[in-house]
């Protein structure tokens, strides 16, 4: 106790002293780019050496219990090593069961959230557990990968640098990504393939050129520090390669059709799994249980296939060099198939990218082999091994531009680039035509997040175009003289009118670019141009009662920048604009809505004894019972902003059955929630403006 007590003053010194050093820099009056440069190297280098930690923890576990211990003291009992991979599920299992809430924040998609949702908060325990349950799962021979794990060590380590230097959480934002992807390259070694997994996987293609230098500058810093302690020899050794000529390109189209039709079932067979693994026969079954059984599984297949234990790069190498038999070689794809989801499924912690690229090189040896034997080729079989393992690594991912990148930084040859991004874009497309998104996208779906280019699309969903329009919008009659259309413009700050007919009906839109060609005449055409005849027709409208996340693919899809608002119960009338600026502030502010929650979550706890909390400065929490008016309405239909300007975080609602000293749930609080008699508001807002709400009736 007096250690973690230690540790948290020392924790909090460090914070300090990070703050102190960002207030120097700041005072330098550095540029914003040399700020970026100085913290991205900063985070490679530390995400670099966490992650060289990782990888010799993972190496010293698997040396131990397979090398120490099982050809030293087990000897001519060495069917026992099937106990490794049991006892290391069984060791993750009593983890889980010690911190649970910990445990399920796993992998890439916890990073992901963190990005989209948390400004790049990841709790350093969180980094610490998911440090050591993967080592132990890897270490002891379970099949899987350590790509996953490592993206959440290395954005852990970014985040926690980015709290103790007091960073903004769009810069944290930022930097989270790039350290899950400077970790990526110091694992893989590919520094390149590093910053696209960022871009690809953690942003969710979201690019944006500080983001980008930031991610290259963290990836070949982590990959220096990685070369320094582990090397600078390529992951996969070959004697030689030939790719074939053209002519043979077609081979690889149809070895990218099969690792595409193998990543798909592989997928599909995934969801079977889970969907399996959650009946109520199963899932009574207590945890420990279960693991132990796949570990015990694991463990048989591996005293027949000792290649199937760990992430597998031996079994990767020997089919390079033609010296696994094709029997082998298939007996190792079918239990690499069957078990990762398998190990993943019941609760073991690893990645997907590992056995991926296993997969994806058993598929291109048998894929070679079998035209060699059955159709008298003569093929390279390490090319189609190649290709195989970036094509199925690039399906199963949804990852096209990492996959290629990967597998050419782990190789360090180009000759079979054209093969290569054949296989891969001909599997990723097959891939994203039958399930229409990403392995990611989908898993986040599942769990209630829809998220786009980084940011949460069930939030602008919720928000409506009439709770955040501007009503200021400048209407002009279709009839007005050129002199008062100009003498308008310059008298309002506005850059854009729109037309109206007599009915106040939208006809067309006016700016400075409608203008501008006809002031150069402005003398001759005064008397001759009224509005209509400079108008632009074809105006995009949008309702009051649309949902943001249509407005914003509106924008997308349209070069404007705002839009006329017109009311749905009166068609046709204008009654305001929408602007992309305005789209953005809403999701912001929702987005620190739910930070909020998660910051003050303490202080939330409180509110059941102290029905007002201050926060920071003049910033306050409050509980406020509901009065009468209030029921029946939803939280969106109050408009509490607008009317007391505060914000509604979270939702206490009476339970009928409950004592009067239990504490009561607590929701967060939906834009469509209807409220009930009994519940009790938790607001957030300035002092000022909670001190009105004490009695409101």
């Amino acid at each position: 106790m007096e250690r973690i007590k230690k540790l948290k003053k020392y924790m909090r010194l460090m914070h300090r002293k990070g703050v102190r050093l960002q207030r120097k820099l700041a005072e330098l009056g550095l540029p914003d780019y040399s700020i970026v440069t100085i913290f991205s190297v900063a985070i490679g280098i530390a995400t670099g050496l966490a992650a060289v930690l990782f990888h010799d923890t993972v190496h010293l576990i698997r040396h131990f219990l397979f090398d120490d211990i099982g050809n030293h003291f087990f000897g001519k009992w060495s069917w026992l090593i099937i106990v490794f991979p049991a006892a290391g599920m069984l060791l993750q299992s009593l983890m889980i069961q010690f911190a649970p809430e910990v445990a399920g924040r796993r992998g890439v998609l916890e990073v992901i959230k963190a990005v989209a949702l948390r400004g790049g908060h990841i709790p350093f325990r969180t980094t610490l557990f998911h440090f050591l349950a993967p080592a132990i799962n890897i270490g002891s021979g379970g099949t899987v990968g350590p790509e996953g794990p490592i993206a959440q060590l290395g954005g852990g380590v970014a985040s926690k640098l980015g709290a103790v230097f007091g960073l903004s959480d769009s810069r944290r934002r930022m930097f989270t990504a790039a350290g899950s992807g400077a970790a990526i390259a110091a694992v893989f070694n590919t520094p390149l393939g590093g910053v696209f997994f960022a871009l690809e996987v953690i942003l969710l293609n979201d690019f944006h050129a500080p983001t980008f230098s930031a991610l290259i500058l963290a990836s070949v810093s982590a990959s220096a520090v990685s070369h320094m302690f582990l090397g600078d020899q390529p992951a996969f050794v070959f004697t030689q390669l030939h790719s074939g000529t053209v002519s043979h390109y077609y081979l690889y189209a149809i070895l990218g059709l099969s690792a595409g039709l193998v990543s798909l079932y592989y997928l599909r067979y995934t969801d079977q799994v889970s969907r399996i693994l959650r009946l109520s026969a199963i899932s009574k079954t207590p945890r420990w249980l279960r693991m132990t059984t796949v570990g015990l599984l694991v463990g048989i297949c591996g005293y027949y296939y000792p290649l199937i234990f760990g992430v597998g790069y031996d079994a990767i190498n020997a089919m390079l060099a033609d010296a696994l038999s094709w029997k082998t070689v298939f007996v190792l794809l079918l239990m690499k198939f069957v078990l990762v989801p398998m190990v993943l499924g019941v609760g073991g912690f690893g990645g997907i990218f590992a056995p991926s690229l296993f997969m994806g090189g058993c598929l291109g040896f048998l894929f070679a082999t079998s035209l060699n034997v059955l159709g008298g080729m003569s093929l390279d079989i390490t090319a189609f091994v190649l290709v195989g393992m970036g094509a199925v690594l690039g399906g199963i991912n949804s990852i096209p531009i990492s996959a290629i990148l990967i597998i050419f930084e782990m190789t360090r040859e180009y000759s079979f680039m054209l093969p290569l991004m054949l296989g891969v874009v001909i599997s990723t497309t097959i891939v994203r035509l039958a399930l229409r998104d990403s392995i990611y996208n989908r898993k986040l779906e599942q769990q209630g997040y829809r998220l786009s280019s980084g940011r949460d699309t069930n939030i602008l969903r919720r928000l409506l175009v009439r709770d955040n329009m501007r009503n200021d919008v400048m209407l002009i009659e279709e009839n007005l003289s050129l002199p008062e259309l100009v003498e308008r413009m310059l008298e309002n700050p506005h850059h854009t009118f729109y037309t109206v007919n007599s009915e106040k009906k939208i006809t067309g839109m006016i700016s400075e670019s409608e203008l501008r060609p006809i002031i150069t005449d402005y003398e001759t055409l005064r008397s001759l141009v009224v509005a209509h005849d400079v108008t632009r027709p074809g105006v995009i409208t949008v309702r009051d009662d649309d949902n943001l996340q249509n407005v914003m693919q509106m924008f997308a899809k349209n070069n404007v920048d705002e839009f006329p608002v017109i009311s749905a119960l009166q068609s046709g009338k204008v009654i305001g604009a929408i602007r992309r600026q305005d789209v953005l502030l809403a999701y912001n502010r929702e987005s620190l809505k739910f930070n909020l929650v998660d910051g003050f979550a303490n202080e939330i706890r409180t509110l059941e004894k102290a029905k007002s909390v201050s926060v920071s400065g003049d910033y306050s929490l409050a509980e406020r019972p509901v009065p009468p008016r209030f029921i029946g309405k939803t939280i969106a239909g109050l408009r509490l902003r607008n009317e007391y300007n505060v914000e509604v975080l979270m939702i206490r609602q009476l339970h009928p059955f409950a004592h009067a000293d239990d504490a009561h749930p607590v929701i967060m609080a939906s834009p469509d929630y209807q409220i009930h008699e009994g519940d009790t508001l938790v607001l957030f807002g300035k002092d000022s403006a909670i001190e009105k709400t004490a009695n409101w009736k």
